[in-house]
């Protein structure tokens, strides 16, 4: 790579942030949910078409779209394939912001950026084409589907994604709006959890309220098996090693004076360490059934399909960290421990090949920017998005030189 190419990126980004702000906004107002989304992947595969993409496939794990630009061949006539990731499905969400962009489509939102990612990706892909004579491998731009049920990788994974070339190397981001815009978060290891389901249907006697030494009360095996199981995390887990157990729901019973049959919760459990993962899913089943047990109930339990963590590569990160300091410079990485117990499918790409999962910041709580992802108010700071494209192209430009 040339002096006068790492000099003059920033600036041609620069002249693409309206049409890349524009894109944006476009995937914002018309968002579509898991496996859905068939008018954001006929436009993703329109604009690779038109800028000139070797390959452009689409119906990739469903609903997901592949873009190969073929770069030169190294010496030995093949040359090294890096897999850019983004993911393009919105939430079940009513936006409640008054934005001129804000969805057009009732009880459906982009509230987790991944209308930034697509946007993001695309101008990456028009970037590396006019630089294509620098890249001396391939580069697989993938649009994945169906992230917010953690359900749309593995499909694509199944269609051959990592294959036909072969794929090397993986990289992608996530805006963030936790970090404030001009942050760009870098960190090998694991990164985000792991996370799965966990679902436990408690059954007892139903009878009358007034009488219940007759009943076998399934609400009070409930409550008493939350709380056991609080013990998992604090009493077994090692204090190094983060975890969480949360139950979000508890549902049982119809009347205040009935005992129920029975009694279902529902929660989550997310760790980064695979032994500790393994372990509070056995563990869960014995405590919930044993408690159960003795208070003379009964319990099914089912934990998952989830996604284990996302584990960076230590040298792919190496490369993203030298991409972030020439995009943001050093002082903009935060330092210590960054990892995020949220969890991402992007998980099963780089377990299927070495590579790193980036954050760039997206908040800014001076204009309003701070809402949280998921909510009905999130927003990002859409200066993250010329960001997102410099740091993404300077990873490929350096990792295919």
């Amino acid at each position: 790579m040339t002096i006068k190419t790492l000099k003059s990126l920033k600036a041609e980004i620069a002249q693409r942030r309206p049409e890349l702000v524009a894109l944006r906004r476009h995937f914002h107002m018309y968002p579509e949910l898991a496996f859905e989304e068939l008018e954001t992947a006929r436009t993703i595969a329109e604009r690779l078409r038109a800028i000139g993409f070797d390959e452009v496939t689409e119906g990739v794990g469903q609903t997901g779209v592949v873009g190969l630009l073929r770069g030169r061949a190294d010496d030995s006539g093949a040359g090294r394939t890096l897999l850019v990731r983004a993911d393009i499905d919105a939430l079940p969400v009513s936006e409640s912001n008054e934005v001129e962009y804000r969805s057009k489509v009732a009880g459906k939102m982009h509230a987790c950026g991944h209308d930034g990612h697509a946007a993001i990706a695309l101008t990456v892909a028009e970037v590396l084409m006019d630089r294509r004579d620098q890249l001396r491998g391939n580069v697989k731009v993938i649009f994945q589907p169906a992230e917010e049920r953690v359900g749309g990788a593995q499909p694509m994974i199944e269609d051959g994604v990592m294959e036909n070339p072969h794929v090397d190397a993986v990289i992608g981001l996530h805006l963030w709006s936790p970090t404030p815009v001009g942050d760009i978060v870098v960190q090998s290891g694991p990164f985000f959890a792991s996370a799965d389901e966990v679902r436990v249907t408690v059954h007892g006697r139903g009878g009358h309220g007034a009488m219940p030494h007759l009943n076998v009360d399934p609400v009070v095996a409930a409550a008493q098996m939350v709380v056991a199981l609080q013990t998992l995390v604090s009493r077994e887990i090692s204090p190094l090693h983060p975890a969480v157990l949360t139950f979000g729901a508890i549902h049982g019973g119809t009347a205040s004076n009935v005992v129920a049959d029975a009694v279902e919760l529902a929660g989550t459990v997310r760790a980064y360490d695979p032994a500790d993962r393994a372990h509070l899913h056995r563990r869960i089943e014995e405590i919930a059934c044993g408690v159960a047990a003795s208070l003379r109930a009964e319990a099914a339990v089912t934990i998952g399909p989830g996604v284990q963590a996302c584990v960076n590569d230590t040298e792919i990160t190496a490369l993203m960290r030298r991409a972030a300091e020439a995009t943001v410079g050093s002082t903009h990485i935060p330092l210590g421990d960054q990892r995020q117990p949220v969890s991402d499918d992007m998980a099963l790409f780089l377990d299927a090949a070495p590579g790193c999962y980036i954050l760039v910041g997206a908040g800014n709580p001076a204009r309003g920017l701070s809402a949280p992802h998921h909510s009905s108010r999130f927003n990002i700071d859409e200066d993250a998005l010329p960001i997102g494209v410099e740091v993404m192209t300077r990873a490929v430009l350096e990792y295919l030189a």
